[in-house]
């Protein structure tokens, strides 16, 4: 024997990512209330997270240094792929178009 559905039937569903709770209405199968879930405080007062600001602060320092040279020093490397490359094309010159296995008939 079939169920009854009760048309005022709600139902929560919680999302296994975040943690938040969806109340959604059977009869017409969508969300009526949506209940964030609570996130931890980061920092327990305002000098841990200064501290953490500055220690950020640094890594970031650090990171931009070493792109800045690794962009002063892309010309150099790009200069040497180009001669390497040079390099091999005039060991093996070109010898025309690859024969093809049709060509072969």
């Amino acid at each position: 024997m079939a169920k009854r559905r009760d048309a005022n039937a709600q139902f929560d569903v919680t999302c296994p990512c975040c943690g938040a709770v969806l109340k959604v209405d059977a009869a017409t199968r969508s969300v009526i209330a949506h209940t964030a879930a609570e996130r931890p405080k980061m920092f327990n007062d305002l000098d841990e997270a200064a501290k953490a600001m500055h220690e950020q602060e640094g890594r970031r320092d650090s990171i931009f240094r070493q792109s800045v040279e690794a962009e002063k020093q892309r010309g150099d490397l790009l200069e040497k792929k180009f001669q390497e490359a040079v390099r091999r094309a005039r060991e093996s010159p070109d010898t025309g178009p690859p024969i093809r296995d049709i060509d072969l008939d």
